[in-house]
């Protein structure tokens, strides 16, 4: 894994929407802008600039106030409650799968400058203009110095911003996924299991698990090498994720050769399926194995159980049943999965 590198910020030239009924004045912010090296995108009027700002996703906003059919000061408003519908939608889900902290800070840092340009400067206009959202104000004429060291100002916060994002992001990247196999760390998966508990004993579902071991892996290191072992591992960690599928389900590498699954309101007869379509697709890969003493090739050995959480139990009593079974299916043969009674 490479750092912050897969969340790095686009380096493109900064998208400005300008809204203003005035063509002239149009004309002219967009040759100022361009002569700045931005792409401009232009509106005639508050109802167009909240399409516009839908489809294109500006990086900021010239907004004039006083325009037909929308004015500035309701237009405004308009693209602040879409910053707020997308946080509370991201929110709505929160923590329904491993990458959605990512999606929510995101929705934090979303909300797009905007730059209010109006000929009104009187005191109620500017309070008006603040409370409805606006970031920054300045009046007609344009003073063209000063606009444009305020669009830098506020491309400079914008961009800051979405930095930050992207470190975040990339810190909860680190924080929960294993590096080499790009599943889910032991960290994010008792994470996980401890959240589906709680709201599965609410709602009284079933909670299953598979844990998962690869056969005589130590074995396979010896004879071909760490690397080929490696290689082995996101091999079969691809497979798991594959069958893996529903959208709540959780793969996580849980230590060493181990993997496992959580999969929440999956009953036992659907978790006995996924492990038959496990140990089926890890046959398909065809990994020579010449260390293993049950097959010629890469197998697993896999423990399922299923419960229903209370609140008198704890995730740890899932763990002990799962691991009881892998075992059972280790001490009869390996190469095959056990579901606890």
């Amino acid at each position: 894994m490479s750092g912050i590198s897969p969340f790095s910020v686009p380096k493109q030239p900064p998208l400005i929407l300008v809204a203003d009924d005035d063509k002239t004045i149009r004309v002219l912010l967009r040759k100022a802008m361009e002569q700045e090296g931005y792409r401009v995108v232009e509106a005639n009027d508050g109802k167009q600039c909240l399409d516009a700002y839908e489809t294109i996703k500006p990086d900021i906003v010239l907004l004039d106030a006083v325009m037909p059919v929308m004015d500035g000061f309701t237009c405004c408003k308009h693209l602040l409650q879409i910053a707020r519908n997308n946080l509370i939608s991201a929110l709505a889900t929160f923590d329904t799968d491993s990458g959605l902290n990512n999606t929510v800070m995101s929705k934090i840092w979303e909300r797009t400058p905007i730059l209010m340009i109006t000929c009104l400067d009187d005191e109620e206009s500017v309070d008006r203009a603040f409370e409805a959202g606006a970031t920054d104000y300045v009046t007609k004429p344009i003073h063209w110095p000063v606009l444009r060291q305020r669009l830098r100002r506020l491309l400079q916060q914008a961009q800051v911003y979405k930095q930050l994002e992207a470190a975040n992001q990339a810190l909860h990247h680190l924080a929960n996924v294993d590096g080499l196999t790009e599943l889910a760390n032991r960290r994010r998966f008792d994470d996980y299991l401890n959240t589906q508990w709680i709201n599965l004993a609410q709602e009284e579902s079933p909670l299953s698990m598979i844990l998962c071991d690869i056969d005589y892996f130590k074995f396979y290191n010896d004879k071909y090498g760490h690397p080929a072992g490696d290689v082995c591992l996101q091999k079969v960690g691809a497979v798991l994720s594959l069958k893996a599928q529903k959208h709540h389900d959780l793969v996580a590498r849980y230590g060493g050769e181990e993997f496992a699954v959580i999969m929440p309101y999956t009953p036992a007869s659907g978790a006995v399926h996924v492990a038959a379509a496990i140990q089926a697709g890890i046959k398909d890969l065809q990994i020579v194995h010449d260390g293993s003493a049950v097959s010629q090739h890469v197998t697993l050995s896999m423990g399922v159980a299923t419960v229903v959480p209370t609140w008198e139990s704890s995730p740890s009593d899932l763990i002990v049943r799962a691991d009881k079974a892998l075992y059972q299916a280790k001490a009869g043969g390996r190469d095959r999965f056990t579901s606890s009674s």
